[in-house]
C-alpha cells in the first residue's frame, strides 16, 4: 500500500488522515495516510526516514513550510515564489515541492463560499509561511488589492517585494502595512498570522471590518472562535479554515495521484464528523 502523512508539530490534531481517507474511497484509491509528529529542526531526518520507508509523499504543516522548500530537488512555480511548500511528491531520486495552500484557499471562497476575490480590497494577516503560501493566488485570482499586515513589517514587505512582478502582471496594488494602521473596511480579511494558533487576540483593530466583510480564518476548531466571534460581532462574515483544509487536500492528493477528488461532499461530511465530537 502506499504511504502518505502528514509532518508537523503539533499534528495529533490533524484531520488529513480521515480527509484522505475519504478522498482514496471515493476515487478508488488504494493508500494509507498517518500522522507524523516530528521535533524541532528534525524535517530533513524525518523526510529521509519516510522516503526510505517507502513513503511516496507527505504534507508539511507548521512550522516546517519554510523548512521543507530546500529539500526539494524540483520546485512548483507556486512553491518556488512562496519560498515555502506544504506537500512533497517523491518519485524515484526526485522530490517534488509544491504549495496548494493558496490555490485551496481561494477555492474554498468562491466555490464554497461564493464570494468573488476580483475587484475586491483584501487584508492578508501574517507574512509566516501560511501567508507566503496564500499570497500568491490571492493575487491571481485578480482583487483590485492586497494589503500584507504584520507585527514586524519589513517582513511584510519582503513577502511583497517577492509577488510585486507578479501582482504588476495582474494589475493588482500590493502593499506592506504594521498590524496596528492596515487600513479600513476591506472586503476580504484573511487571517494567516499564529494569533489562533497561540490562542492569542486578533491582531488588527476593529476597523478592517465592514458589515459584509468575508472573515476567514486558516485555522479551524476552537483555535479559529475567538477571530470568528470577534467577526460576527462586528457584522463581517465569519468562515474558518476547514474548507481551505480540505481544498489544499485535494489539490495534494491531485499532485500525488492525478486524480482530482469530490472536495465539497468531503467537506459537508467532515463538518458533520466534527459536529459530532
Amino acid at each position: 500500500m502506499d504511504r502518505y502523512g502528514v509532518m508537523g508539530n503539533p499534528v495529533a490534531h490533524s484531520q488529513s488522515p480521515w480527509i484522505h481517507a475519504r478522498f482514496a474511497e471515493l476515487t478508488g484509491q488504494v493508500l494509507g495516510y498517518e500522522r507524523l509528529l516530528v521535533p524541532p529542526g528534525g524535517l530533513a531526518q524525518a523526510v529521509r526516514e519516510f522516503r526510505a520507508g517507502g513513503g511516496r509523499g507527505c504534507n508539511i504543516t507548521v512550522p516546517f513550510k519554510f523548512e521543507a522548500a530546500p529539500l526539494a530537488t524540483r520546485l512548483s512555480a507556486r512553491a518556488e515564489l512562496a519560498g515555502a511548500c506544504n506537500t512533497l511528491r517523491f518519485d524515484g531520486e526526485e522530490v517534488f515541492a509544491d504549495n496548494t495552500d493558496g490555490i485551496g484557499l481561494v477555492h474554498d471562497i468562491t466555490r464554497n463560499a461564493g464570494v468573488a476575490i476580483a475587484g475586491r480590497r483584501v487584508l492578508l494577516v501574517g507574512a509566516g509561511g501560511a501567508a507566503a503560501g496564500v499570497l500568491g493566488p490571492l493575487v491571481e485570482a485578480g482583487p483590485q488589492a492586497v494589503v500584507v499586515a504584520n507585527r514586524t513589517e519589513d517582513k511584510a514587505r519582503a513577502l511583497v517585494d517577492r509577488h510585486a512582478a507578479l501582482a504588476a502582471r495582474h494589475g493588482v496594488r500590493l502593499q506592506a502595512a504594521g498590524l496596528q494602521q492596515p487600513g479600513q473596511a476591506f472586503d476580504l480579511v484573511v487571517n494567516a498570522s499564529a494569533s489562533s494558533l497561540a490562542g492569542g487576540a486578533v491582531p488588527v483593530p476593529d476597523a478592517v471590518l465592514r458589515p459584509g466583510t468575508l472573515a476567514c480564518d486558516l485555522m479551524y476548531g476552537p483555535a479559529a472562535q475567538p477571530f470568528m466571534d470577534w467577526a460576527r460581532r462586528l457584522g463581517a462574515v465569519p468562515r474558518d479554515g476547514l474548507g481551505m483544509l480540505v481544498e489544499q487536500a485535494a489539490e495534494a492528493f491531485q499532485v500525488w495521484r492525478g486524480v482530482r477528488p469530490p472536495s465539497a461532499a468531503v467537506l459537508d461530511g467532515l463538518r458533520e464528523r466534527l459536529a459530532r465530537q
